[in-house]
């Protein structure tokens, strides 16, 4: 996604395309931060779109280099250089123009306020796991949209992400959806089989080598747990 956004023999249409589909993915990563940091909810939201405007226009995405490291990490070093500057300039772009973030709601403002010890950088490493996860099971959800399933992953997904002792029953779940608990557990190892799969590829975007998936998966699962 960043090299097709960065590639200046693309399209411009699927450039920005693109580089869209980027900014929608990792804009909470980078609002949760700039919150922690002590930035209010409106200044928050205007350094958000002010940084991906700035990478827009200046291609700074373009430098992002699989073979330099995580992109989590170059996104986050980008962020604080770009707040660092801004420090000395208008940094706010009037809310309503250029891109427009998505709506936010009631859990991401609560993530901004989560453990009040918890750092900058850590708040920011957990809302990005969390979009990972996201955008891992969007991607499921689209898969068994297309294969005439978007019922059975609606019903299976508190499953997916849940803890088993919270999750709801599959008598319950099999009452509601017509199908046997039986079906029910075989499509949920089979669902589950193919949303780590997705997740390891969302992960794996993202790091420089294959070898590096596990142990960011590990660190991202660590970041996730924290409470």
């Amino acid at each position: 996604m960043v090299v097709q956004a960065g590639d200046a023999a693309a399209t411009t249409a699927h450039a920005l395309s693109a580089l869209s589909e980027l900014c929608q993915v990792y804009w909470r990563p980078v609002y949760v931060f700039l919150r922690k940091q002590g930035h209010g909810r409106e200044d928050a939201q205007d350094l958000t779109q002010a940084f991906f405007a700035h990478l827009i226009k200046n291609r700074g995405y373009a430098h992002a280099n699989r073979d330099k490291g995580r992109f989590r990490s170059f996104l986050l070093v980008a962020l604080k250089h770009f707040v660092a500057d801004s420090r000395d300039r208008e940094h706010a772009l009037k809310r309503g123009g250029g891109m427009v973030l998505e709506n936010l709601d009631d859990n991401t403002e609560a993530q901004t306020a989560r453990g009040e010890t918890w750092q900058a950088d850590e708040v920011y490493d957990h809302e990005w796991a969390a979009s990972l996860v996201r955008q891992a099971l969007d991607r499921l959800a689209q898969e068994c949209a297309l294969a005439g399933k978007a019922d059975l992953f609606s019903c299976l997904m508190p499953r997916l992400v849940a803890r088993e002792e919270t999750a709801i029953t599959y008598g319950e779940m099999a009452r509601r959806s017509h199908r046997t608990v039986t079906a029910l557990r075989y499509e949920r190892v089979r669902l589950r089989a193919r949303y780590r799969a997705i997740l390891r590829e969302e992960v794996r975007a993202t790091v420089p080598e294959a070898t590096q998936v596990d142990e960011e998966l590990r660190y991202l699962c660590r970041a996730l747990a924290a409470t």
